[in-house]
Formats: structure tokens, C-alpha cells, sequence
């Protein structure tokens, strides 16, 4: 197996896919749901990864290199539109964090981001989004002190320092609030739906 030419390939969506998002910041169109381009990128990557996953099972630090496993998790943490494959990836993840061939904190991260896109609270307090002030805030999550506690446990600032280093970050790329929050939170949930993270 050329585990050196797939780690290439998996750093190679990598990034494309900050490339994009990059690119979309800084033309404002971030903040507004779910860009089409963006979509179709995450899927297509999504379905390429699905199928090294298939070849050589998760891409462990041991597989493909650190640069490389740290590249798909963020696959698999944008492949949204896919939440059989996330939910797949949380199982495989866990085992390879287990075994300490990943990070813990890639864990914490798509633990939530599944949470988030199911409706749930969230255990890190990783994942955030613009509240009806304008302000970037953390989703929804089940207690504060817990949060700072798991976080401190892998290694995370606490979500209080989080929270400012997301707001500075967000100015930083040009980002901005939806012009219409509620639009976009419906337009989102419909999403949702219709891509199977909620019942409708």
C-alpha cells in the first residue's frame, strides 16, 4: 500500500478545502449558510476519503503521518452533508485516540461538531456560531464548568478564552453576522433535515 501517496492526496483536500474557505471569507459570503461551492467541495471530498477509509481504515498517525491524519480529520469535521460517514468517523476516531494514533482534541471537536448538527448539546464547546447581537458565540453545551473541565483534560484553553480568540479570528478573516440570522437558522434546520441530521 503507498500510504505516502495517499497521505499526499488527503493533505492535498486539505488544502483546497482552506483555500476555498479563505476565499469566501474574504469576500464576505461566509457567513450567509452553506455555499454551494462549499457543499459540493466538502461532498466530493467526502466521497474520496470515504474510500481510502474503505482501503486502509482510518488514516491513522501511524498510516499516513501526522500532517495527514490531522487532514482528515478536517474532512471528515466539513463533510456535513454526510452524516453516516461522520457518525462512522466518531467510532473510528475514538478507537485510533485509544490507541494514541490521533488527537484527543480532533475527538472533542467532531463529538461536537455531531451534537451541534444533531440538536444536541455540546461537551467542548468547540463549536460556535453569531447570536441575535451580533456577537460569535458557542453553541448550545451542558454546563460550564463540565465544558472547561473536559477541555482542560485534552489540553484546550477554557471556553471563556475560546470565545475571545473566535472573535478576534472572525475579524481577522473579514468575517461578519448573517444579514438575516433568522433566514439563515431556518434555512439551516431545512438542511438539516433534508440531508438527515434532523427528523422533520
Amino acid at each position: 500500500m503507498d500510504y505516502h501517496r495517499i497521505a499526499q492526496q488527503i493533505i492535498c483536500m486539505e488544502k483546497t478545502d482552506l483555500e476555498l474557505r479563505s476565499s469566501l471569507a474574504q469576500s464576505g459570503q461566509l457567513s450567509e449558510g452553506y455555499h454551494k461551492a462549499m457543499e459540493r467541495l466538502h461532498n466530493e471530498h467526502a466521497q474520496t476519503l470515504e474510500g481510502i477509509i474503505d482501503t486502509i481504515g482510518y488514516p491513522t498517525i501511524g498510516k499516513v503521518g501526522p500532517a495527514a491524519s490531522e487532514a482528515a480529520w478536517l474532512v471528515i469535521q466539513h463533510a456535513i452533508g454526510q452524516p453516516d460517514l461522520m457518525r462512522k468517523c466518531l467510532k473510528l476516531l475514538e478507537q485510533a485516540v485509544q490507541e494514541k494514533q490521533a488527537d484527543p482534541k480532533n475527538l472533542a471537536y467532531l463529538t461536537d461538531r455531531i451534537a451541534v448538527l444533531e440538536g444536541s448539546p455540546q461537551l467542548y464547546g468547540t463549536q460556535f456560531d453569531w447570536d441575535e447581537s451580533g456577537e460569535l458565540r458557542p453553541n448550545r453545551f451542558d454546563d460550564l464548568d463540565r465544558v472547561n473541565r473536559r477541555r482542560a483534560s485534552i489540553g484546550l484553553n477554557s471556553l471563556e478564552e475560546q470565545t475571545a480568540v473566535m472573535a478576534r479570528r472572525a475579524r481577522n478573516e473579514n468575517e461578519s453576522p448573517p444579514s438575516d440570522l433568522k433566514k439563515r437558522n431556518l434555512e439551516m434546520d431545512e438542511w438539516r433535515k433534508s440531508v438527515g441530521w434532523i427528523s422533520a
